[in-house]
């Protein structure tokens, strides 16, 4: 089987996965993400450049929702409390 160059997440599966490694086990979570915005003068040689805008992402986390949409999930659902959790 040849070796995978790319995984790809949804955005839900990402909340998923944060909201287990955060242990969050209630309320309504989803993804939020915050850019930065720079520009710089680019092009192909010295002479051919155009203004141009760069866009980078600055942090990843979670936000809460007042409901679920397609960026966001009921944490009850994807990770419930385990009895040993509830102790």
């Amino acid at each position: 089987m040849p070796e995978t160059s790319q995984i790809i997440f949804s955005h839900k599966e990402l909340v998923e996965l944060m909201l287990k490694q955060q242990r969050i086990h209630e309320g309504i979570c989803g993804l939020f993400i915050k850019f930065s915005l720079g520009a710089s003068n680019v092009g192909p040689t010295q002479t051919e450049v155009l203004p141009a805008a760069i866009v980078a992402v600055t942090e990843i986390g979670l936000q809460k929702f007042e409901q679920e949409t397609n960026i966001s999930i009921d944490a009850a659902k994807v990770n419930p409390r385990t009895e040993a959790a509830r102790k």
